[in-house]
């Protein structure tokens, strides 16, 4: 009878019910902000890129996205994000492992781990401001370099305000960011696992190499996704920077917003951003994929 008892189903009363839709009452703000904000702007674009002048069905700005300058602005994102970020990932993965070799919960640990937060959100006219003032024509450091050293910063063209020294500044924030999301996967190596490995006579190299390694890659190559997402869908920084010309995706949607060039395709700026949500969308679906066999090793 006990047995039969445990094998049936539970009933669900009315209060038990009534608990459960409760409980998603503080989840309601959060899926609302994401409707708002992220849904419902997505289905705009999407139904923007397909629409024609005339109100109608039309693949013409969709199409459109072969032009050459477009299709160069793409280009030009993609190897800006992807150089800033495997820069990014390089230095901020050393830069946390260095972080797990403090005091766990000491001032270092602490003060480095809240600055990079911030610093991670540190981006727009600020930070152009920033680096202009600082390595700019007349920033401080170019014209100490100059008075003392005779070192001419641009002698071999201004940089700055190119691929180059996007990569630079956009590298700035790319490194705190990497700091967060990928020191937990340090954290989670267990001190077991070294002591294994030494036990068993392997040395160091073979630690990381054959342990460590293979277990931080997925949690490496995820976040590195991540800080590619985070500088292709970046726009502040590069608009205050660049005032001439749109080398950049998200610049050439401005142009497509503001500019009378584009009269008549007024779609085209809808259809560049749904290039630009299908970029981000196959990213973060491999960095969930990545992050999945992460958290199976490192819990």
């Amino acid at each position: 009878m006990a047995e039969a008892a445990a094998g049936a189903p539970r009933s669900v009363t009315p209060r038990s019910r009534l608990r459960g839709v409760t409980s998603l009452l503080p989840t309601l703000p959060f899926f609302a902000y994401v409707t708002v904000f992220l849904l419902i702007p997505t289905l705009v674009v999407v139904i923007g890129a397909f629409a024609g002048n005339d109100g109608g069905v039309s693949l013409d700005s969709v199409k459109a996205l072969g032009n050459e300058v477009i299709l160069d602005a793409f280009g030009r994102s993609i190897a800006l994000s992807a150089m800033s970020a495997l820069i990014g990932a390089v230095l901020g993965a050393l830069l946390a492992y260095a972080l797990t070799t403090a005091k766990p919960g000491g001032v270092l640990r602490r003060t480095v781990t809240a600055a990079a937060g911030v610093l991670a959100q540190f981006g727009g006219v600020t930070l152009a401001f920033a680096f202009l003032a600082t390595i700019g024509l007349s920033g401080f450091v170019t014209v100490w370099l100059q008075d003392t050293f005779g070192f001419n910063l641009y002698e071999n063209g201004v940089w700055l305000f190119e691929l180059p020294g996007l990569t630079l500044i956009y590298t700035y924030f790319q490194i705190p960011l990497m700091v967060i999301v990928f020191l937990p996967a340090l954290d989670g190596l267990r001190p077991q696992w070294r002591e294994a490995t030494e036990n068993l006579g392997g040395t160091t190299w073979q630690y990381w190499t054959r342990v460590a390694g293979p277990l931080l890659a997925p949690a490496f190559l995820g976040s590195t996704l991540l800080l590619f997402a985070n500088a292709f869908s970046a726009y502040a920084t590069a608009a205050a920077l660049v005032s001439q010309g749109s080398p950049l995706v998200p610049l050439q949607i401005r142009g497509a917003l503001t500019s009378e060039v584009v009269l008549g395709q007024q779609n085209l700026g809808k259809a560049m951003a749904l290039g630009m949500v299908v970029v981000v969308a196959l990213v973060m679906t491999l960095y969930a994929l990545l992050q999945r066999r992460t958290s199976k090793w490192l819990g």
